[in-house]
């Protein structure tokens, strides 16, 4: 049996009229026809070599084979209903399923404490995978479904690939308490006098604040180079050493900011999906719940 040309199809029938012990009853339940339905049988027959259902006074009487398969039948044809059900309609409050994404660094700390709260309160069956990947690695991981959902700058240029903002975030510069820099109005000459840290997950390159200071002719003076921002609250905190970094991070550590004295672009934070499965009730879900915490 080749069951890439098997139509599932019928074995609704086939339940159909086992439940109803006739072929008319049957198509009236189906909303068909009855030459559908002989149809349908017809072609039951064939497959499994046997009549299935004979005749009897007042409708049909199943066969010892159609005895046989109407438990199996029935499971499966419940399974498939189950998936259905569970793609058309989902209910967080029971739902038990954990969703993968891509985030950076800057989007975890100031995503998932919130995520995770509302998550504790609104579906606590579900559960999160966050991983960080390259960006060209991205796409392919939510076009194969090994990702659901990725928090990235918008950068992910990618013809199956939709995207929300979430937020824009400015830069400020960022020091310790009691820095040298602190009371007085922040200028062009003090900033780069200072010793900068410089966050970024590249080996090299330049980031949104050199390429501004770049623009204006100007360089800072970068002491101490990063790949994360986890260890940056403590080294400000211990050295003179001033950040350039996102505003809504410097509030997450409570670090002492002011505005930078030249203009830079904002970071901006996109929620990437594949198109594929743009209407997923799942999907749309966390999305919406994403977009909630801003």
């Amino acid at each position: 049996m080749n069951l890439s040309r098997l139509d599932l199809n019928l074995f609704i029938v086939f339940d159909a009229v086992y439940a109803q012990q006739s072929l008319t009853r049957a198509a009236e339940v189906l909303h068909v026809t009855q030459p559908a339905v002989s149809n349908s049988l017809a072609r039951l027959r064939e497959l499994f070599d046997d009549p299935l259902f004979v005749r009897s006074k007042g409708g049909v009487r199943p066969t010892p084979l159609a005895r046989q398969l109407i438990e199996p039948v029935r499971a499966a044809l419940a399974t498939l209903n189950d998936c259905v059900s569970a793609r058309l309609d989902f209910d967080p409050a029971v739902a038990q399923q954990t969703f993968r994404l891509h985030a950076t660094e800057q989007a975890e700390f100031n995503l998932l404490p919130a995520l995770l709260r509302a998550l504790t309160r609104l579906a606590p069956g579900v559960h999160l995978e966050v991983v960080f990947l390259s960006r060209r690695e991205v796409p392919l991981a939510l076009a194969s479904g090994e990702l659901q959902l990725a928090l990235d700058a918008p950068l992910l240029n990618h013809p199956e690939l939709l995207s929300s903002p979430l937020y824009s975030d400015q830069y400020v510069c960022a020091f310790r308490a009691g820095h040298p820099l602190a009371g007085e109005p922040l200028t062009l000459s003090r900033y780069l006098a200072a010793e900068h840290i410089h966050v970024s997950s590249r080996l090299k390159g330049s980031g949104h604040v050199d390429l501004a200071l770049r623009s204006i002719g100007q360089r800072r003076r970068i002491a101490l180079r990063l790949q994360h921002y986890g260890a940056l609250p403590g080294i400000l905190e211990d050295s003179d050493l001033v950040a350039s970094i996102p505003a809504g991070l410097a509030r997450t550590w409570g670090l002492t900011v002011t505005e930078l004295p030249f203009e830079t672009a904002a970071t901006d934070l996109h929620l990437f999906w594949h198109r594929t499965v743009d209407h997923d009730p799942a999907i749309i879900w966390m999305r919406e719940l994403i977009s909630s915490l801003q």
